[in-house]
């Protein structure tokens, strides 16, 4: 077949490591070369295409570690599927999304891997991959984690939530954490005390608070911050195993991860964009307003934005997802009216991500090369997909974004692209905006055109996790 190569002329590259003024060579949907604009062998390129990034920063695109495509919660289903949930995350400048299949209890996880792939095969706009919910752990599903790592399902999500539907006892944590420490798999965890909050949800029903905001003030931090400590002693007990943990939410649930950390630990976190921007302001709007801010772990008190803030900084917190997990509130989330309970548990973010961390870097919370490793690099690293993933090299693949820096927008449900008839972040007005954008060569963006298409996303095997002591 003949060889296509675009170019990527006068942007500022910036990846985990490094800013430079390049030009980027892709050739055959992998980034041929990268040579200084202006430089002889820059000039002497040639290429079909030729993108202008003057005055623009060429980024790796984005990998979205975990997102909830028609996940079925609470009697209902998440608003997007792998096809409009992809496309929005091309939008937004993600590339490459790690979903969750889910494992039905009594079941195999086969079958539930099985079922992820056929909602997923043929309609992604951009690559994806999946972790795998464990919710049934017994003699035959722990071998069968040892076969999903072999064809590249690396990472393991167990709950200390949700009794009755994910809910995992530390007995089940424990064995499948001793598991992942023979076969190299990464337990990722929902750490917050599940049987403790349902006693306080049922107490506060009880008392007629039936309000979303009462969502919040149930699922109390403490429980955040135990539950947290208990996955990371029983990861200790069990050899050692790499803990993940997910969605971080609170101040105290980070000190539990930093003190890991501090002993060399294989303990990392990972913190969400609504948990650094939202608060429970937001789930006490009036009405049912209240109910479009609903998600576990909930958004916290706005003074909680600051240790999350410089938990990236330090780097106690190392990735930021979305935990896209839409519900409409016509029909879904009012599901709950009456009893916050049953508010199904998600917020949409997949396409908001990379410019409310660009924004971040314009308030000076972090800096740019921050910006790419906690949205990029790390979460590429940390699931397997390095340097396929996350960076701008030779040899990867050619998942690029030209990225304005200077264009203002504004956050809405009327110019999104996923599947909810809500913003969680409507009117907010941000700096920056995705251009371009490139799926292992081929423009799925074109200067704010989609030109992307169902099927152009592959399934893509990970290694193990590439941060262990």
């Amino acid at each position: 077949m003949s060889t296509t190569r675009t170019l990527i002329r006068g942007g500022l590259v910036i990846t985990a490591s490094d800013e430079t003024h390049a030009d980027v060579l892709i050739e055959d949907g992998r980034i041929a070369a990268l040579a200084a604009h202006g430089s002889a062998a820059a000039a002497s390129w040639t290429a079909e295409r030729t993108i202008d990034a003057t005055g623009k920063y060429v980024v790796p695109g984005g990998v979205d570690a975990h997102t909830h495509m028609e996940l079925p919660f609470g009697g209902t289903f998440a608003s997007d599927d792998f096809e409009t949930g992809t496309r929005a995350a091309a939008w937004g400048g993600t590339t490459t999304i790690v979903d969750f299949a889910v494992q039905s209890v009594g079941h195999a996880l086969r079958d539930g891997l099985d079922a992820w792939h056929a909602k997923a095969d043929g309609k992604c706009a951009i690559d994806y991959a999946f972790h795998m919910i464990l919710s049934d752990v017994d003699e035959s599903s722990l071998k069968e984690m040892d076969l999903l790592v072999e064809e590249g399902v690396t990472s393991f999500k167990l709950f200390m939530a949700y009794p009755g539907v994910f809910y995992s006892d530390d007995g089940r944590i424990l064995r499948a954490m001793q598991r992942a420490s023979v076969n190299g798999g990464l337990i990722m965890m929902h750490a917050e005390n599940g049987i403790a909050i349902d006693v306080l949800v049922e107490q506060a029903l009880a008392r007629g608070e039936t309000d979303p905001r009462y969502h919040g003030e149930v699922r109390k931090v403490l429980l955040e911050a135990e539950a947290t400590h208990r996955a990371i002693q029983l990861a200790r007990v069990a050899g050692g195993t790499p803990l993940y943990v997910v969605h971080v939410s609170a101040e105290e649930a980070v000190a539990e991860i930093a003190a890991a950390r501090d002993k060399g630990l294989n303990v990392f976190g990972e913190t969400c964009p609504q948990y650094l921007f939202l608060s429970t302001d937001n789930l006490a709007e009036p009405g049912f307003e209240g109910a479009k801010y609903v998600c576990s772990t909930p958004l916290r008190p706005r003074e909680h934005q600051a240790a999350l803030w410089r938990g990236l900084r330090t780097n106690d917190l190392q990735v930021v997802s979305t935990d896209h997990c839409p519900f409409c509130f016509s029909g879904q989330k009012e599901l709950g009216r009456g009893d916050f309970s049953k508010i199904p548990n998600g917020l949409p973010g997949v396409e908001n991500r990379m410019d409310l961390l660009h924004q971040a870097v314009v308030d000076g919370h972090i800096s740019r090369r921050r910006w790419i490793e906690i949205a990029c690099a790390t979460p590429a690293r940390m699931f397997g997909l390095y340097p396929k993933k996350g960076t701008l090299t030779p040899g990867a693949d050619a998942d690029v974004v030209v990225y304005d820096p200077h264009t203002e927008q504004t956050i809405s449900a009327a110019t999104h692209h996923m599947n909810v008839d809500y913003s969680a972040y409507e009117g907010k007005t941000v700096t920056g905006q995705v251009e371009t954008v490139l799926s292992r060569g081929e423009v799925v963006i074109d200067r704010r055109t989609y030109t992307g298409r169902p099927g152009h996303g592959v399934y893509t095997p990970r290694s193990t996790c590439q941060y262990l002591n």
